[in-house]
């Protein structure tokens, strides 16, 4: 009997990942295709939809070319995506009338600062769960409107499709039958009623955009649709789960209980904490989000907080300081060094996250001295990639009056040993990798998994869980404490100098 596989397509930032897995929850191949990240001003980041799509097909091919593995042995497939990235399309010709808006971009700054001067920031968290900033799908939809002559020409006709990376995907592989999005990504959009798990009538009307142009939201194991004479997959493949990239990693990670937490370090870093049933308004800045929903139960909410800048700090050290050649070279550079020589690195490139959301800030080098070495710089790197981390999970403690123990963690960054050192040593609490860091793409086979019931159910699925290695504290309470406190001074004097 043939093998069976789940395909997960976990299309990020900077590339699409395909990747196998088996009925264990077993990778057995995984390519990744990156393509061009387009910024047309200071501030703005696009992606040309083509180009994704593009990424999808050749991973697909890659795939399929060095595994032997058949389509007709491909049970389910499972979708996970950078979430707040918005495409536009024409629902006739299935055609994006213009690059996508990514989730990093700044442009609707002036919008939301203009929203929030007429008091609607706490109707929108109360609704939403999240805050009016320019990191969110809504208010980039309400830019493509009001600055897209197409795109006012197809609403104007009903045939204006808004959408998050996932619904695109769908559509794309469906052949336009599918027009669906998961409950995880609708919860980002600004849209969402999280209580009803259904779009808002008030936050439709405050952002000028129709229900029409939204795509159904759906349980995060459900059916969004079968492949339509897709590249290379043919047709009736189900795609039976879809998740946004960290409540996929959360997924991943089996953080099924509530207080459990994970990191992941991608392009920007993100922390979850699952709040189960319990839907946390934070009181410092947090946002409340939907984890999943699955077909048979209510849905698990999550507490979240991130920074857009992580694994991107070391590819700009790559690419535009050229201190490395590769970004695994991070590690070797900076241990070098036994400390960071007095330099204090804040990577806000695209403005400050949680908990602070500053939007205006960028990012800032201080203690620079003549003394200063790439090798010091580096460090600097990794140790705010690891502080910006603890602001996060020291707020979520704050909010959900839960004591945390240990955080998972995983992502590419994940597999730096001293960074993951550091993380533990700065967060003091005990840090898990497991064997697999790639769990963006496998909570995304679990969930399509679940779908087509190859797992009975969760606890299942815990079972296949296995931990490769746990970091602890190395430094004192007072080595910690000093650290965090020139963090936050670096942070308020960005805060002043960007006022």
């Amino acid at each position: 009997m043939n093998q069976r596989y789940i395909i997960s397509v976990d299309q990020g930032t900077t590339g699409t990942t395909v990747s196998l897995i088996n009925t264990k929850g077993q990778f057995k191949i995984n390519v990744n295709k990156e393509f061009r990240q387009i910024f047309p001003q200071p501030g703005w980041v696009e992606h040309n939809p083509k180009d994704i799509w593009a990424s999808l097909r050749n991973s697909l091919k890659e795939v399929f070319e060095k595994s032997r593995v058949k389509a007709s042995q491909i049970v389910s497939i499972g979708i996970t995506n950078q979430r707040e990235t918005v495409v536009a399309w024409d629902r006739q010709s299935g055609e994006p009338i213009g690059n996508a808006i990514v989730w990093q971009c700044r442009r609707t700054t002036d919008f939301c600062q203009k929203l929030k001067r007429q008091g609607y920031e706490k109707k929108v968290n109360e609704i939403t769960g999240l805050v009016l900033d320019p990191y969110f799908s809504g208010t980039k939809m309400h830019w493509i409107l009001q600055n897209n002559p197409r795109a006012r020409q197809l609403a104007s006709k009903g045939h204006l499709c808004f959408g998050t990376i996932d619904s695109f995907l769908i559509w794309k592989l469906t052949g336009g039958k599918s027009f669906v999005t998961d409950v995880s990504n609708a919860s980002r959009t600004l849209l969402m009623d999280l209580k009803r798990l259904d779009y808002s009538a008030e936050m439709l009307k405050l952002f000028d955009i129709r229900r029409e142009m939204l795509p159904q939201i759906l349980p995060s194991d459900s059916m969004f649709g079968q492949t339509n004479k897709a590249p290379l997959l043919g047709s009736g493949i189900p795609i039976h789960g879809v998740l946004g990239d960290q409540q996929s990693a959360l997924f991943g990670q089996k953080c099924f209980s509530k207080g459990d937490a994970k990191i992941t370090y991608g392009t920007g870093s993100f922390l979850l904490m699952n709040t189960k049933n319990q839907m946390i308004h934070s009181q410092h800045g947090l946002l409340t989000t939907v984890a999943w929903q699955l077909s048979r139960g209510g849905a698990d909410y999550a507490l979240e907080g991130g920074a857009f800048i992580c694994g991107a700090a070391v590819q700009w050290l790559r690419d535009n300081l050229g201190f490395i050649k590769g970004s695994s070279e991070i590690e070797r550079l900076a241990a070098r060094v036994p400390d960071t020589g007095g330099v204090q690195f804040v990577p806000a490139f695209a403005g400050l996250g949680a908990p602070y959301w500053e939007p205006r800030v960028r990012g800032s080098l201080f203690g620079v001295s003549r003394g200063t070495r790439r090798e010091h710089i580096a460090r600097a790197t990794l140790e705010a990639m690891a502080l910006q981390n603890v602001d996060v999970l020291q707020t979520m403690v704050l909010d959900s009056k839960v004591a945390i123990k240990n955080v998972r963690v995983d992502g590419g960054a994940a597999a730096n040993n001293l960074l993951m050192q550091m993380q533990a040593d700065f967060l003091g609490v005990r840090v898990i990798r497991p064997k697999t860091i790639e769990t963006t793409s496998l909570g995304a086979a679990l969930m399509a998994g679940l779908g087509v019931k190859l797992w009975g159910g969760l606890n299942e699925i815990k079972k296949l869980d296995l931990v490769d290695r746990e970091f602890k504290s190395q430094i004192s309470t007072r080595e910690q404490k000093n650290r965090l406190k020139n963090w936050h001074r670096a942070i308020k004097a960005m805060q002043t100098y960007y006022s």
